[in-house]
């Protein structure tokens, strides 16, 4: 019996070990591949805040991906009253007129009825054609990864740390259904083995990838502001594109968020 357990360890182990070799393989690539030409500006929202050649829309992307970017222009729209955002989680349209194309899109999204779920309007807006040229912007430029490369490092090293928990599991399995007065100290040490396996690349990607991301490129994670370094205040525009909705202060607005799935 403890055989079979061992299997099952060694096995998850050498899979999500290969997995997360594989993504950060993808990510090098992808950064290797980017050009060292500077990046165009674009007629995005700012916030006032410490913004390193992103935009608003390109930092909730690499952050977050396509839903915290929509994320964000819903509640850049509601901060300015041109969309009512319910603890209901439903977004009602206030003002009909977007500023730009992305808030053209989600206005787009929510319907000519003007009022709609918002992870109806996420699946919407994550599909249009104004988020896919903020994605296809930042993958030309090296920062963010395509496709081809998700699942990223960070589901990539989830996996690594379930390995590394079902390795101890298996041993302790292996160990309740052996034998009474059975010499438990071979047995043990095989399971040492898969666990300095999951633990060892566990130790390299936290040294070498950390902070872990499924979208930004470690040249995207480098654009990134630091909260703890930028002079806007903690419930900015640039707080929330960074750290999702935990970075509001406005009870309504994360409420809204945290009921439709956010």
């Amino acid at each position: 019996m403890w055989l079979l357990f061992f299997l099952i360890a060694s096995a998850a182990a050498v899979l999500s070990c290969a997995l997360l070799c594989r993504a950060a393989v993808a990510a090098a690539r992808t950064t290797r591949q980017a050009p060292e030409a500077g990046r165009a500006a674009v007629p995005e929202p700012s916030d006032g805040g410490h913004r390193p050649g992103l935009t608003l829309y390109e930092m909730a992307y690499l952050s977050g991906g396509p839903h915290r970017l929509t994320d964000l222009v819903l509640v850049l729209m509601a901060q300015q009253r041109r969309l009512l955002l319910a603890d209901t989680g439903w977004a009602t349209v206030v003002d009909p007129v977007g500023k730009d194309a992305v808030e053209r899109a989600t206005l787009s999204a929510i319907g000519p009825e003007g009022q709609r779920r918002i992870p109806a309007i996420r699946d919407a807006l994550a599909a249009d054609d104004a988020v896919r040229e903020v994605a296809d912007r930042l993958e030309t430029d090296g920062l963010a990864l395509p496709a081809a490369a998700r699942p990223g490092i960070a589901t990539a090293v989830r996996l690594v740390q379930g390995a590394a928990l079902l390795v101890p599991l298996s041993a302790a399995a292996s160990y309740g259904t052996a034998p009474s007065g059975a010499d438990h100290g071979p047995l043990l040490a095989w399971f040492a083995l898969p666990l300095i396996v999951t633990l060892g690349t566990w130790a390299v990607a936290r040294f070498e990838l950390h902070p872990y991301s499924n979208w930004a490129t470690q040249a995207g994670e480098r654009q990134l502001p630091s909260t703890s370094d930028s002079p806007a205040a903690p419930s900015s525009l640039t707080s929330f594109a960074l750290r999702g909705p935990v970075a509001l202060t406005d009870p309504t607005l994360r409420a809204a968020l945290h009921s439709s799935g956010a």
